[in-house]
């Protein structure tokens, strides 16, 4: 743990850029939570709540995973950065941009490809009819989803975050005017229903990447980083580290957004209002899990610029004080869930069964914040150091072989219902955080004793 002279030494330089991180986090989710209020309102709002809930999360199973193979280029940039290797930063970016040109349509096409199966999930038939069409208005933001990941993780690498947090909270109003003119057929287009909500979504994420090439081309003019002096070839082995650093982080987060993606569907099975009190529950936890998510983001940074540096005790300051940070606001969050869960749940809609629904498992939520949070934390401060198997390794088994078989039994056998399901979820979050946090504790103790080599993951050996 950290000496009071340490938690001085890293509050400021953490608090800088975890507090822009997190607003980024937010800034991305508020897209999904404003698709989900805004056809809210719809006739029929448990369908329309239930067919943004199923395909947003079925889209994201397989577009985030692809996306987030990038999340390699924490550690290479970020660990380049700390020892001053800029050139590197660059080579690095420049090759995730033509990985990025590959992965972008393999991952449209297994989405295209998927849809005929959502037909015969057994999800109610009202929600399948309006989940089709809003997931084949979001594929088309899959190649703009790629390259955010590609550009956002070079520039907050390097310590530059300020486009980033403009980019996400200018296309939310992008995103809002969007749905309102889209959804509900203003400014003289049509009424598009829940299929708007997903065009509207796709053309504020085109937005965001041509703000944030703009980004990457003024700071480097501002700082003569030399961007366009590096080279620029394609280096396969270059590509072959971004995977295997980026796979077992996308597997990991497959793993974690899979679980909830198919707790959708076993739970479209109870009906409409029980889809739309998750995607109720779902939202929110959402909301407050991007916090620590972006705070973990500034762990990695922090701790792959610690490493990159030779400095293993910054690394180790770093990630405890983020850890500080996201467990300080998660306790937070979970006393405002379990107080006030039906005042939260009227926000989303004023059906009293759904109302009802979804304050039961907010409920659940609220148990399982401070885990959640714990979990996300240190895994980005161990992807800063180059560890990012572990995490895969905890989700897989906290989720597929504990959580969900736990929760399937709660839900079908039992009898309990979504409440079911979520009692399993929570139980998984509660061992993933658990595992991974003494793992970072057992780096942090070969960090202390000076057993540490730049670039390699120590908590692996």
């Amino acid at each position: 743990m950290l000496t009071l002279v340490e938690m001085r030494q890293e509050f400021r330089p953490m608090l800088r850029l975890a507090v822009p991180m997190a607003l980024t986090e937010l800034g991305w989710l508020l897209m999904g939570l404003v698709d989900t209020m805004m056809v809210g309102h719809l006739p029929d709002s448990a369908v329309a709540i239930g067919a943004v809930s199923l395909g947003t999360v079925l889209f994201y199973t397989i577009g985030i995973f692809g996306s987030s193979i990038m999340l390699g280029l924490d550690t290479l940039v970020a660990q380049a950065y700390g020892a001053g290797r800029l050139e590197e930063c660059h080579r690095s970016f420049f090759n995730a941009i033509y990985f990025a040109c590959v992965l972008a349509p393999a991952l449209m096409l297994i989405i295209f490809l998927g849809l005929p199966w959502l037909s015969r999930a057994g999800v109610d038939p009202a929600v399948v009819r309006q989940t089709l069409p809003f997931i084949r208005a979001l594929n088309w933001s899959t190649a703009p989803l790629v390259f955010y990941f590609v550009l956002r993780r070079y520039l907050q690498s390097m310590n530059i975050v300020k486009p980033v947090v403009f980019a996400l909270v200018s296309a939310n109003l992008v995103n809002i005017v969007g749905n309102w003119s889209l959804v509900y057929g203003h400014l003289g287009l049509p009424a598009m229903g829940v299929t708007g909500s997903g065009w509207s979504t796709c053309i504020s994420r085109v937005y965001i990447v041509v703000v944030l090439v703009i980004a990457v081309i003024w700071y480097d003019r501002r700082r003569a980083s030399g961007l366009w002096l590096a080279s620029r070839r394609l280096e396969m082995e270059r590509i072959r580290e971004l995977l295997r650093l980026g796979m077992p982080a996308a597997f990991q987060l497959l793993l974690e957004i899979g679980a909830f993606a198919v707790t959708a569907v076993l739970i479209g099975r109870l009906g409409a209002v029980a889809l739309a009190g998750h995607q109720i529950a779902l939202n929110v936890a959402g909301l407050t899990y991007m916090v620590p998510l972006g705070i973990g983001s500034a762990a990695s940074v922090r701790v792959g610029q610690a490493y990159g540096a030779r400095d293993p005790g910054g690394a180790a300051r770093a990630g405890w004080m983020a850890l500080f940070f996201g467990e300080a606001f998660m306790l937070c969050s979970a006393l405002v869930l379990m107080i006030f869960p039906k005042y939260i749940a009227r926000v989303y809609s004023s059906e009293p069964d759904v109302i009802a629904m979804g304050a039961r498992l907010l409920v659940v939520a609220a148990i399982f914040q401070i885990f959640d949070g714990m979990q996300v934390v240190a895994t980005g401060a161990l992807r800063g150091a180059g560890n990012t198997r572990t995490p895969m390794l905890a989700n897989l088994l906290g989720y597929w072989f504990i959580g969900m078989p736990l929760g399937w039994v709660l839900c079908f056998n039992l009898g309990w219902g979504a409440v079911g399901y979520w009692s399993g979820l929570c139980i998984a979050l509660v061992l993933i955080g658990v595992s991974v946090l003494s793992v970072w504790y057992r780096l942090v103790g070969k960090l202390r004793r000076g057993e540490f080599v730049p670039g390699k993951s120590l908590a692996a050996d």
